[in-house]
């Protein structure tokens, strides 16, 4: 991922999309196709497919073909880059604000 967490932010803006993900993650390492994604939330293989599509291009996700199925997993370095991306500017902001504060005081 680059410095701009943009493709996973944008991934993640999507409900649907982050119930995939909060999924992946109760599973833990487990890999699952879309079929069974789809068996699990209230939507079609084809809808999860694009969701995942849309996971797999921020890195959020991997995909490894088996046979006749696609399995996907979790990928967490896109998101825990996103966090520390999401600390740093807080930790900004709190500079800011404290310099604020003591000009103010």
């Amino acid at each position: 991922m680059s410095e701009d967490p943009g493709a996973v932010f944008f991934a993640l803006s999507d409900p649907t999309r982050r119930e995939v993900v909060r999924y992946l993650s109760e599973e833990g390492a487990a890999e699952v196709t879309a079929t069974e994604l789809a068996a699990r939330l209230p939507m079609t293989r084809q809808a999860v497919t694009k969701h995942l599509a849309a996971l797999n291009e921020a890195g959020l996700v991997a995909a490894e073909r088996h046979g006749r199925e696609v399995r996907y997993r979790l990928t967490p370095k896109p998101m825990t880059e996103a966090v520390s991306w999401m600390a740093g500017v807080g930790a900004e902001w709190d500079e800011r604000l404290d310099a604020l504060r003591r000009h103010l005081t």
